[in-house]
């Protein structure tokens, strides 16, 4: 039943001309692909191999990560509980769930079956990523850039094969799959053929990508880092590496907040990008220092992408997943406030009058469009959003708050 105070915040919006009933509407329709590697500190679910590496790091030991695929699908069903609308699955190939034990340019599809059926019976759709950290032939940094070919060999296998995967979520679910390619390639010391690196991962991402698969079922995202842990010199897949590589071959372009200087306005790419590629992945973290993988908070920078998408009507071309690893606290409670952050920064942009804005900066007005921007942030948001999370089902406040409390001691014994 919809409450006096949502009534009362929908006719103060409506005074600015804001239709909350529309931007509901909207909110409802967009999913946001929750990372699995935030349930149990990036280790994954194989036999052969079992530690993250690449320049990857979870900290913390707080009770309660998933030690099997059961485990962390019963987490992330609690989490998505708690979570308002429907949304998405990112999972990562080291996550198969199965009795043998492939390597990883070894793996197809029947080794993540459990995966695909518990999607479906969910109503949840999948993401993927190859894994090419956390391996023996990943021990120097060095992947699809290595100088050695047969090591480039592997990993190419293993993106092929990622990238049939991939594809048979789509045709599973009927929607397509976004398959994320990140390499941890670069030098901890300074470089003399950086060169010589870059034309080496070219080619073997071309070679991984040769192979035409149907876009409705599956599409490819490059993904770029400033640097890594070891890698402190050069990462060869750059921003700029593969924004370019992303331009020439028709891939998604995936846009990481910890994967740039710390003072640089991730925001302010979005729409820079967006007139170059035709799609963007965009994951959203919060890099404290660097690429340090805080849950997110519903703060400026967060806010900022929001409105970037919003303002710029980029929704319908940008596919937003989360990634951080916090193993500081209960990690199914990272999951729900990240996801519902970064839904409460979506909410508030919608939220704004943003004719009036562009109105009054297009006439140069600045003076307003500070006002009005400042103005708004008095305005009962808060009523808005606890109707949104009423209307579909789930708690907020007090009640959200013992649930997630209630949870993480059902799985603090695990240890």
């Amino acid at each position: 039943m919809t409450t006096k105070s949502y009534e009362m915040a929908r006719e103060a919006f409506a005074a600015w001309d804001v239709d909350t009933e529309a931007a509901l509407a909207t909110l409802s329709t967009i999913p946001i692909s929750v990372h699995c590697w935030q349930g149990d500190d990036v280790v994954g679910f194989e036999t052969r191999h079992g530690s993250s590496g690449g320049g990857i790091q979870a900290t913390g030991n707080h009770p309660g990560r998933a030690r099997t695929p059961d485990e962390l699908r019963a987490d992330l069903e609690f989490a998505y509980a708690k979570i308002p609308g429907r949304h998405r699955l990112n999972l990562h190939a080291c996550y198969m769930d199965t009795d043998e034990s492939p390597d990883r340019d070894e793996i197809e599809v029947k080794h993540f079956q459990p995966w695909i059926d518990w999607a479906g019976d969910q109503g949840v759709g999948l993401d993927f990523n190859p894994t090419f950290f956390a391996h023996e032939k990943a021990d120097d940094n060095l992947t699809l850039s290595h100088p050695d070919q047969g090591i480039r060999d592997f990993w190419i296998e293993h993106g092929k094969r990622s990238r049939e995967i991939a594809a048979a979520f789509g045709r599973a679910q009927g929607s397509a799959c976004v398959n994320n390619i990140w390499v941890p390639d670069g030098s901890k010391d300074n470089p003399v053929d950086r060169m010589g690196a870059r034309k080496r991962l070219e080619t073997s991402l071309d070679a991984m990508c040769a192979e035409t698969l149907n876009k409705a079922e599956m599409l490819d995202a490059v993904e770029s880092k400033l640097f890594g842990i070891g890698v402190e010199a050069m990462t060869v897949g750059s921003h700029e590496f593969y924004m370019g590589y992303a331009i020439r071959r028709d891939t998604l372009l995936c846009l990481d907040m910890g994967h740039f200087h710390p003072t640089e306005n991730i925001a302010d790419k979005l729409s820079a990008v967006a007139l170059s590629v035709d799609e963007i992945l965009l994951h959203v973290s919060r890099p404290m220092r660097w690429d340090s993988d805080h849950v997110i908070l519903l703060d400026d920078s967060i806010r900022a992408m929001a409105q970037e998408l919003v303002f710029g009507d980029l929704l319908g071309r940008t596919h937003i997943g989360l990634d951080f690893f916090d193993a500081t606290i209960s990690r199914t409670a990272a999951w729900v406030i990240g996801v519902r952050n970064m839904q409460k920064a979506l909410l508030e942009s919608m939220l704004m009058p943003q004719a009036r804005l562009k109105a009054a900066e297009t006439s140069l007005d600045f003076t307003t469009r500070l006002m009005l921007t400042e103005e708004m942030k008095d305005m009962p948001f808060g009523a808005v959003w606890a109707e949104f999370c009423d209307r579909m089902g789930v708690p907020s406040g007090a009640p959200l708050i013992s649930d997630l409390d209630a949870y993480q001691a059902s799985v603090a014994s695990r240890g």
